[in-house]
């Protein structure tokens, strides 16, 4: 593909930035809070209009706990890209009307707005923006939309592994970590620690009991110890409670733990470390529950190429493209943990996710859409 194409893509874009924001503000007025499936549902109807509009074959994959999947294909065949997004948020519905978007300057406050239905114009308009100018690639691309990426994907997990695996690389469009594409995510474990002693009454009888908070608090410690700054590994005991009342000797006390490690083999020494846990208190008994929940998403020879080539395609259309790396999780970890190329983050550029301040950057828009519109014709 040619300079002077990518540059079309950007000046049509640009040349439509406020219809995007137009669509940006229809998105957000669609709540969809994970928990809710009709919401979720309501905004996959819209997007079903729009991809197929965009010449896509649709298909909805029904779920029953929570919002349905699409799926949309052009050129469908193996190899070629998929294009991977979430329709759900953290916010409830009723949150817009308490909190209505609203632009200041170049910034688009709203549910959502960042994480990640900006992600979604960018995506839809890429793709918009190839068929405008007669550009759309021959090689097949897939767009799949879930609808449970804040809870875990575990409802869509199949869905996402089995397009990943069909395809030569997969697009995310998360935000970016300020402004960067992601090439690397730290990996995700939780666990539970229980540690269970003896109930007996806090003055007649103290002596007989084995005081469970106690020991959870020597595990408390063993388990902070483990964070590893110079490796990137950390575990957060996030959770405690325990006991009944003041003036008795609690039986019973609970950590939760949350674990992030970069690479696999930090992941899995740090598994081994929380498994082998022994109580201190001889008397005392403790049980480790739990594991790696999301595997990193490792920076590969084959991720950093590929960002590389979006870098290089960037630079074309004057603009500056940037790597980076997060300790946050998401369903690219999950693809880039298959063996599939990932690049994460090519979504609206902002900041606020999960907050009341989150925002995005409308002139970020067309020039992420236009990187991802050249991307996709490029032959990966």
């Amino acid at each position: 593909m040619s300079a002077a194409d990518n540059r079309r893509l950007l000046d049509y874009l640009r040349g439509h930035t406020d219809d995007m924001v137009a669509d940006l503000k229809r998105f957000i007025a669609l709540e969809s809070p994970t928990s809710y499936k009709p919401a979720v549902d309501e905004l996959g109807r819209a997007l079903v209009a729009e991809l197929a509009e965009l010449g896509g074959a649709v298909e909805v994959i029904p779920k029953s706990a929570v919002g349905d999947v699409l799926r949309a294909r052009w050129n469908p065949g193996p190899g070629g890209v998929v294009i991977l997004s979430h329709m759900d948020t953290v916010w409830d519905v009723g949150t817009v009307a308490e909190r209505p978007t609203r632009i200041e300057g170049d910034r688009i406050y709203g549910v959502g707005s960042m994480d990640m239905k900006g992600g979604i114009v960018i995506a839809l308009w890429a793709l918009r923006a190839l068929r405008a100018l007669e550009l759309f690639p021959r090689q097949p691309i897939s767009y799949l939309l879930n609808s449970d990426e804040e809870t875990g994907s575990l409802n869509s997990a199949r869905e996402i592994k089995e397009e990943a695996l069909s395809h030569k690389v997969v697009f995310v469009t998360e935000p970016p970590q300020d402004g960067a594409y992601k090439t690397q995510r730290k990996g995700v474990s939780h666990y539970t620690i229980t540690a269970k002693g003896r109930a007996a009454h806090s003055g007649a009888d103290h002596a007989s009991g084995v005081n469970a908070i106690e020991e959870i608090a020597h595990q408390v410690l063993a388990v902070e110890a483990m964070t590893d700054y110079e490796i990137g590994t950390t575990a957060n005991v996030g959770v405690i409670s325990g006991g009944t009342r003041a003036n008795v000797v609690p039986a019973e006390a609970r950590v939760e733990i949350n674990v992030r490690a970069w690479t696999k083999v930090n992941q899995q020494a740090i598994h081994e470390r929380m498994t082998s846990l022994q109580a201190v208190n001889p008397k005392a008994e403790i049980l480790v529950e739990g594991g790696v929940g999301v595997p990193p998403f490792e920076r590969t020879p084959e991720i950093a190429a590929l960002f590389k080539r979006a870098q290089t395609l960037a630079a074309e259309m004057g603009l500056a493209l940037e790597e980076g790396r997060t300790g946050g999780g998401s369903d690219g970890n999950k693809t880039a943990a298959l063996g599939v190329p990932t690049l994460d983050g090519m979504g609206i550029v902002g900041e606020g996710g999960h907050a009341v301040t989150e925002y995005g950057e409308i002139s970020s828009m067309p020039e992420r859409a236009a990187i991802m519109a050249a991307m996709l014709r490029e032959r990966l």
